[in-house]
């Protein structure tokens, strides 16, 4: 059987380039090559920008109420096909099905739901001037730009979709090369779901694709995920014509554990915010302080629950839940910053090797791992590692905790578990960064802003000031009186 080869989505169906140029995509839990994909040359390029004019034309011409029900019948596709998406997820970043299952897609469906709900709500301003007035309108951007990264395709792609669409733009969307068939799903639901064709529309490649769409002169806004020197290019980039940007980037993120917090949930919290989609989520709280009073119950529960309930395996297993990295080059990055850990002095609690489990031994595995005995100059403890690993660290006051907390030039998310609520709520209102949760960690509804401070991003994603970043405020004075003129 010949391995599918995929081309370039635009304008409402499967285009090839001219070059030829084609990149292979792997399961990251089997090493083995799933399909190709067409790069996305100059003529696919051209076609996408026609197609993004014409279809902007159309979409921006529609009543907020019509392009809001087009939105709800692909949420609708999405989530009658929840399972299909969910392998492809699944295939492509080696994540386990017990989380692609039931959070990849769902939670993509609610924002594209969230954002065709406000659609119709944007309104204007108006006010009196003398006898004058003024009125404000909402107008879209034009065409606009998404880039996302591997760890969450298809939902990174909804993010990104759903406002720029329910407020009236079209969007081109270039998905990792890592991952890229959940977008072009995403692409065939809403031509299905009645979307006018060239509103989304999927380009593909690595970074000259996405340095194009930064340059164009003809796309209004980029939305880009991915890591904090990426980030900083696509903004020079986007500088060049003044485009919009919004950016979500890495994290290094604190969870603080009181002496008083329920030590079972913070382990919780601390685990998940670690080991879930193997480590590979930006808002993870790798660097967790825990007082003093309560540090070796806290070591003690999270190294047993570590070793004992955590599945490492073939990710299409219902009972794995720990799966592959993304890629062999990432895995050894992890396993570097690992080998960096121990010779800086670092203690490994458990882990702090790769697998290679017998339901897929040429998966690309890194074991859970711990580090205690860690501070702040460590370069696991600064550098974002984007992997299973864990930096545990003691403290003995609030003001300390804050203190070193804050001490990064990363900003994403950051996590406080305490009972004492005046506590928790003070101490979160200290810490310097965008997501923040108190006695819980990672949730991520549809309605909350998620973004970063200092060098975590740019601007929002999800609730309702998303929508404002992707319209523009149009003035309109009107005069209601004779013209007083000196000439």
């Amino acid at each position: 059987m010949s391995t599918p080869v995929y081309q370039n989505f635009i304008h409402g169906r499967y285009l090839a380039n001219q070059t030829g140029e084609q990149f292979a995509v792997k399961n990251p839990a089997t090493d083995e090559v799933i399909y190709y994909v067409e790069v996305a040359d100059a003529h696919i390029q051209k076609a996408a920008i026609d197609s993004a004019k014409a279809g902007f034309a159309q979409w921006s011409a529609m009543t907020p109420i019509e392009r809001s029900r087009i939105l709800n019948k692909a949420v609708a596709l999405l989530r009658e096909r929840n399972d299909e998406l969910a392998k492809i997820e699944v295939l492509d970043t080696g994540k386990p099905w017990q989380e692609a299952e039931c959070v990849d897609i769902q939670t993509g469906a609610d924002v594209i739901e969230y954002f065709a709900g406000l659609a119709p709500a944007q309104v204007g301003q108006q006010q009196m001037v003398g006898d004058d007035f003024y009125y404000t309108r909402k107008e879209p951007l034009g065409i606009c730009a998404g880039i996302g990264a591997w760890n969450y395709p298809l939902q990174i792609a909804c993010w990104k979709s759903g406002p720029a669409l329910a407020a009236g733009n079209a969007l081109i969307f270039k998905p990792s090369e890592e991952t890229p068939l959940g977008a072009m799903k995403l692409a065939e639901i809403f031509i299905e779901a009645g979307m006018p064709a060239g509103v989304f529309n999927v380009v593909q490649g690595a970074a000259e694709v996405g340095q194009w769409l930064t340059l164009h002169p003809e796309i209004e806004k980029v939305s880009f995920t991915g890591e904090v020197g990426t980030g900083k290019k696509v903004m020079q980039s986007a500088a060049s014509n003044l485009k919009d940007v919004t950016m979500e980037l890495g994290g290094k993120s604190p969870l603080l554990v009181f002496d008083d917090a329920d030590i079972e949930q913070a382990v919780s919290a601390a685990m998940l915010g670690n080991f879930y989609t193997q480590g590979e989520i930006c808002t993870n709280c790798t660097r967790v302080y825990v007082q003093r009073g309560v540090y070796e119950q806290f070591l003690e529960q999270l190294k047993t629950r570590t070793e004992q309930n955590i599945i490492a395996g073939d990710p299409l297993n219902p009972e794995v839940n720990l799966g592959a990295l993304i890629s062999k080059k990432h895995q050894q990055l992890v396993l570097d910053y690992i080998e960096q850990g121990k010779q800086e002095g670092a203690t490994v609690l458990t882990g702090g090797h790769a697998l290679s489990p017998a339901s897929a031994p040429n998966g690309y595995f890194v074991a859970p791992t711990i580090f205690t005995d860690c501070h702040e100059d460590m370069t696991i403890v600064r550098e974002e590692i984007f992997g299973p690993v864990m930096c545990v660290m003691v403290f003995d006051d609030e003001q300390e905790a804050i203190n070193r907390a804050n001490n990064t030039h990363l900003g994403l998310a950051a996590g406080v578990f305490s009972r004492d609520i005046q506590r928790a709520h003070r101490v979160i209102h200290q810490l310097q960064a965008g997501i923040t949760w108190i006695n819980a960690y990672g949730n991520s509804p549809a309605e909350m802003p998620v973004g970063g401070y200092k060098q975590s991003g740019i601007g929002r994603e999800n609730g309702i000031e998303t929508l404002d970043h992707y319209t523009q405020t149009k003035s309109v004075y009107v005069g209601m009186s004779q013209i007083e003129s000196p000439f």
